[in-house]
């Protein structure tokens, strides 16, 4: 099971989610960002949290013209798994591999806690271990996670269940409450909360966990 994480200037989350995928056996190589390909054999590509590029113009819209997004973007269609937190989720939507968009918080100020989820589905790798209607808690810290999409998109999510996550309590004012989204194979899923801080007991709560290990059983069929 191999596994990359990219690295962006502004990515503080990098090594979090890497000690994530290790927690489930993977071997994981750190890519940077001006990297025009990825490792041979990649099964899943982490995009981490932080402030890549200093969330100047858009958060993650610098990050979404950096070369290494072009392999990453190939390998979502070739069918490859994708996990994008925080800023990662963030990328993903600049770089049109999820839907909607994340907009500033509706209070206007940074979110850091531990907040209240549900899990919608369990019909994807990321979330099969939780089970559907699953209430989880897991950390946030962003400025930007406001999710925001138009009717179409909500109908078109809600109706082939694509939403993975949606908070239990009020957060950053996201539509219809939701933190996280599958793409239409359901093999990238972008969502705020951090699962990578939540996976060791030394954490303070292990939520996370079964997360990483959900993908376990899919990627070990890659």
């Amino acid at each position: 099971m191999k596994a990359a994480v990219l690295v962006f200037p502004g990515s503080n989350c990098d090594r979090d989610l890497a000690e994530g995928f290790r927690s489930i056996g993977a071997e994981v190589s750190m890519v940077w960002h001006k990297d025009t390909s990825l490792p041979e054999g990649v099964d899943i590509v982490g995009v981490p949290g932080g402030f890549s590029f200093g969330d100047y113009l858009r958060c993650g819209a610098i990050a979404a013209q950096s070369p290494i997004t072009r392999a990453l973007v190939a390998h979502a269609g070739r069918g490859g798994y994708v996990l994008g937190i925080c800023n990662g989720f963030q990328v993903l939507t600049e770089t049109g591999l999820l839907p909607g968009a994340l907009m500033r918080n509706g209070a206007l100020k940074f979110v850091c806690r531990t907040v209240g989820l549900r899990v919608e589905t369990s019909e994807s790798a990321f979330t099969e271990t939780y089970g559907k209607g699953a209430q989880i808690r897991l950390p946030v810290a962003h400025h930007d996670g406001n999710y925001v999409a138009d009717s179409e998109v909500l109908t078109r999510l809600n109706a082939e269940a694509r939403v993975a996550l949606r908070y239990t309590e009020q957060v950053n004012g996201s539509v219809e409450d939701i933190a996280g989204v599958l793409s239409g194979n359901r093999r990238v899923l972008g969502l705020m909360p951090h699962p990578e801080r939540a996976i060791e007991a030394a954490q303070g709560n292990t939520d996370g966990a079964a997360m990483f290990a959900s993908l376990t059983g899919a990627l070990a069929l890659v």
